[in-house]
Parts: C-alpha cells; structure tokens; sequence
C-alpha cells in the first residue's frame, strides 16, 4: 500500500515505489529546500513542485519524460530557425533574471506559478554553488528567452523554460543538449510528458528504468565549464 511521506529535519527522502499512483508521483510533503536536501532529492528522481498556497510537495513520476542527448531530434523547421541565426546564446549571465520570467509568464495550461518565491531563492542559492545553471537566448541586448535546471554529474535537471519571441526558448535548448552531446551525458530529466519535448526526442520510461539511467550518470563526475558550444551543422 502506497504511502504518503512526511519529512522532517532529516534529508532522507522515503523510497519512490511508495509514490502515489495519482498523476505525477506524490512522494511525500514537508522539509525545507536546503541546498542538501534538494541535492539529496534530485540525485535520488525526487523534485519539489507547489504552489504559494501548500506545503512543500515532493514527486517522483512514473512514466518519467527523459531526453538522452544523442537522442536530440532537429527536424526541418528548428533547423530552418537554429540557421537564421536570429538569437545569440549565453549561459550563467543572468540567472536571476531567466528564473523570474519563468515565473511570471503566462502559461496557458497553468493557472499561476509554481516557483513561489521560496523555490525561486533556492535555486538562487544552487546557482550560487555551482549546481544550478541558466541558458539565455539574446536579441542585441534584449533577453528573450532561455531555461534553467541544474546539472549533477553527468545529469541535466530541466526546470522551466519561457520565450517572449517565438523559438527562443526552443534554440536555447538546441544549444544545451547539442553541448551536452559533447560532454557525454547521459541524460536529460524532463519530468513530464509534454509534446514539445516529445518533438525534441525526449521519451517516456518507467521509474526503475529513469533511476537506473539516473544513478549511472549522477556518479559520473563532469569537469566541463558551462559554457556552450556553437549549434552550427546539426545534422
């Protein structure tokens, strides 16, 4: 029988097979967004995800969306914007400002945000030891688009996304995983389905097949810089 955890001031989180069955795998509720006890989730497949009105709530999905990198599809219309050359791509210059776009962009499918304030200086907090990182789509001076998630090992946590020009938030993604293709990693957690990212490659696997994948690349160390390489003659 599936059980809902409540944590406290320890950081072990309990094991993902008790996540609900409801969609997107409830874990368990409560504990803080320390910098160790996120670490701790994210190596694990556990993610917090609230809103400003509830508790913190932590999930571990099954099917979980995933993108292995050499998996990257590039079909004919992303390839007709990545050769426009219409967007010039940074990582890490402004993290701040890409993580409050991603929170106060409308999104039609979603009524608010859920990077509340207390999940916007957590990533802060990650960013500043190196964990979490920011990709940026420019026009001139004006920013555009970009994401954010954090990389563990030879993992890319995928957070958020936003465009304020079409096919932004798309190029800087290209970039990302085509960089990530380079560095050897092993994949890129997308949490859940969505058909964007379907169109990019990422696929759905059951749980014990993510966490395996998972713990492999967690384990293996990356001493890259973040600082991505040119998206030029994607085949």
């Amino acid at each position: 029988m599936h059980q809902l955890g409540w944590l406290g001031v320890e950081y072990d989180f309990p094991d993902t097979s008790n996540a609900l069955d409801e969609p997107n795998g409830l874990l368990a509720v409560g504990g803080d967004l320390s910098p160790e006890r996120l670490l701790r989730g994210y190596s694990k497949g556990i993610f917090p995800w609230y809103s400003d009105e509830q508790p913190i709530l932590w999930w571990s999905p099954s099917p979980r969306m995933i993108l292995e990198p050499n998996k990257l599809h590039v079909g004919r219309s992303a390839r007709k914007l990545l050769n426009k050359q219409l967007f010039s791509i940074t990582t890490d210059t402004v993290f701040a400002r890409v993580i409050e776009h991603c929170a106060s962009i409308e999104r039609p499918e979603q009524d608010g945000t859920w990077i509340t304030d207390e999940m916007r200086q957590a990533y802060l907090d990650l960013h500043k030891l190196g964990y979490a990182h920011s990709i940026e789509a420019w026009q001139g001076d004006r920013l555009v688009g970009g994401l954010y998630g954090l990389a563990m090992g030879k993992a890319f946590f995928g957070e958020s996304m936003f465009s304020l020009v079409s096919g932004a938030s798309k190029v800087a993604f290209i970039h990302l995983v085509h960089t990530l293709q380079k560095w050897d990693y092993k994949l890129v957690d997308c949490q859940i389905h969505t058909e964007y990212l379907a169109s990019l490659g990422a696929q759905e696997v059951p749980r014990e097949e993510f966490e395996s994948l998972l713990k492999i690349a967690v384990s293996e160390p990356s001493e890259h810089t973040w600082q991505l390489t040119s998206t030029t003659n994607i085949a």
